[in-house]
């Protein structure tokens, strides 16, 4: 059976970018059709990304706070931990209702959903390939929201205890022994959920820090803060080798900190980032430009090379997230409108949602330097804080970037508890 379906504009994709511009556009008047490859709307964020692990982020941080109150005079029991409770609070109470929410606000503003996988066929036209068969939808405009996929390291074997990111949100089990490979936004999160549970684990880094992007500064207070959390921090080192055998996975590392021989582990982690979708919803057929990794090039009103053709979220390039993408989604329907808009990437915060957490926005000091700009650094330590202070949280601090000459704030940073929230 086939259908066809003619819209003024069509979404690709239904994450947070794909829906608000879908939705945006909608309540700009506009007709619209949302493409969605799943059953559920909200993509890889609401199901298998930001929201879950939010969610046992939760979980975790409420287990921190009752082993740390021993110190202030407040005891608790050891906590009985039922993850099949948690997984169907995470899985039914969060993700079910918040991507019932969005189906809901898809309906109330008339945006028709096609679900299938679409690729495109012409610069007009998607073709839809869904389980009750296919629908060609012809567009005046497009949005292509196609987001982004997890790496795969080739030495990396196939194991059903070597997991990613998603693989990590199931929550089958508590490991004894685990690695997270990669010392990112991903890897730190769950390595915090996993620690919190009750495994052993340890981290490993190829950059020189964690949180690589971030300033080096205000990483090292997270990582001497968590030296406790983490069996071990190898930085500056790579895995190059995995072994799995019947009793455990064995790896083998090399680098400035790796351990000599092979290190056995229960579970393997792998979160060395992602990488975007653009080659997979045939792109070129439609006359737009995506370059070898799978980026696609946009101008600051979210066009690609084809005019009529707009692109957001993770495949357009850094910082994939989310909140980034929400605001580009308003951008590109804005401009479809007859609006004029444009994007300013350099006022999207980036926040690790760790213990404590890191949070930066606009340029960080080393950008800065890089770029030869002309600048004062202000930091003030939360040992100064009274509030830090009460809360026996005074490892963090805040951190400002000036221009010398006009006192123009260029970026911030905080690590510390709440940071993500300020």
């Amino acid at each position: 059976m086939s259908n066809e379906i003619k819209t003024q504009v069509v979404v690709l994709g239904s994450g947070p970018g794909g829906y608000s511009a879908a939705f945006r556009a909608a309540d700009l008047g506009l007709d619209v059709v949302l493409i969605e490859k799943y059953s559920n709307l909200g993509g890889v964020c609401l199901n298998v990304g930001c929201i879950p692990s939010k969610a046992l982020l939760h979980v975790a941080k409420v287990l921190d706070d009752a082993k740390d109150m021993a110190a202030h005079g407040v005891t608790f029991g050891q906590p009985e931990i039922d993850l099949e409770k948690i997984r169907q609070w995470k899985d039914k109470e969060v993700v079910g209702k918040l991507t019932q929410g969005v189906g809901g606000m898809a309906k109330m503003r008339k945006v028709k959903v096609v679900n299938g996988y679409g690729k495109f066929t012409s610069d007009k036209t998607i073709e839809v390939e869904g389980a009750d068969g296919n629908t060609t939808v012809t567009f005046d405009n497009a949005i292509i929201a196609c987001g982004s996929s997890v790496v795969n390291l080739p030495f990396i074997p196939e194991d059903d205890r070597i997991i990613d990111s998603t693989g990590a949100l199931e929550l089958k089990d508590v490991p004894g022994e685990m690695l997270v490979l990669g010392g990112g936004i991903i890897g730190l999160e769950m390595g915090t959920v996993y620690s919190s549970l009750g495994a052993k684990v340890s981290v490993v880094e190829f950059a020189d820090q964690l949180v690589p992007a971030a300033d080096a500064d205000v990483v090292k207070i997270y990582t001497k803060h968590n030296k406790p959390r983490f069996e071990s921090i190898m930085l500056s080192t790579k895995v190059v080798a995995v072994d799995a055998k019947d009793d455990g996975l064995y790896v083998t590392f090399e680098g400035k900190n790796a351990p000599e021989g092979q290190v056995r582990y229960d579970k393997i982690l792998v979160a060395v980032g992602r990488k975007p979708n653009g080659h997979l919803i045939a792109a070129d057929k439609a006359g737009v430009n995506v370059d070898e990794r799978g980026f696609i090039n946009v101008t600051n009103e979210l066009r690609t090379n084809v005019p009529h053709i707009f692109a957001i979220g993770d495949v357009v390039g850094q910082p994939m997230l989310a909140h980034k993408a929400v605001h580009e989604a308003h951008v590109a329907a804005e401009v479809i409108a007859g609006k004029k808009h444009v994007f300013e990437p350099r006022c999207i915060p980036s926040i690790a949602y760790t213990d404590p957490e890191i949070a930066w926005v606009g340029v960080t000091e080393r950008e800065a330097k890089e770029q030869g700009l002309n600048i004062e650094v202000a930091n003030f330590p939360w040992s100064a804080s009274g509030r830090a202070i009460a809360s026996a949280r005074t490892e963090g601090k805040t951190k400002l970037i000036f221009e010398k000459e006009s006192g123009r704030v260029l970026g911030g940073a905080i690590v510390g508890i709440n940071a993500g929230e300020m």
